[in-house]
C-alpha cells in the first residue's frame, strides 16, 4: 500500500531505473510483509540542476546520482520497524551502484481514509480493503 514517489537525475538507464524501484519495493515487501504486488510507485527524472540535496550538516558530500525517496503510508509502525526499512532500502540500492550518502527518504505517515486506489472510494473505509494492522 505504500506510495513511493523516487526523484533521480536523469541519466539512467531504464533497466537502472527499475533495479533502483525493484530494490525499494523489495526492501518494503521484506521488512513491512506487504503483498508483493502492492506496488505503487512514481519514478521522477530530473534534468541536471533540477534535484538538489545537500547533506544537512552531516559532513558528506553527495553525487549528482543522489536518489531521493519519499514514502506515504498509514500510521502505525513503530520507529524500529522504520529503521531496518531505511537500512534495508540503502542496503537494496547498493547493490546497484548507488552511494549511501546519496539515499535520501521522507517518511510520511496518515491513515485509512487518505486512500482510494480506484473508483473514486475510500476501499479501506468502504470495506472493499481491509486496513492493515502493524
Amino acid at each position: 500500500m505504500p506510495l513511493v514517489r523516487i526523484d533521480i537525475n536523469a541519466g539512467r538507464s531504464v533497466a537502472e531505473l527499475e533495479a533502483v524501484s525493484d530494490r525499494i519495493h523489495g526492501a518494503i515487501v521484506d521488512e513491512y510483509g506487504i503483498p508483493s504486488r502492492d506496488l505503487f510507485h512514481i519514478l521522477t527524472e530530473h534534468p541536471a540542476g533540477q534535484l538538489r540535496a545537500q547533506d544537512a550538516g552531516l559532513g558528506f558530500e553527495r553525487s549528482n546520482d543522489v536518489v531521493m525517496i519519499q514514502i506515504f503510508t498509514q500510521a502505525g509502525r513503530s520507529q524500529e520497524a522504520k529503521n531496518a526499512l531505511f537500512a534495508r532500502i540503502a542496503s537494496g540500492l547498493s547493490e546497484v551502484g548507488v552511494a549511501g550518502e546519496d539515499v535520501f527518504i521522507g517518511y510520511l505517515e496518515n491513515s485509512p481514509g487518505d486512500w482510494s486506489f480506484g473508483f473514486g472510494r475510500a476501499q479501506y473505509v468502504t470495506g472493499e480493503l481491509g486496513v492493515p494492522v502493524f
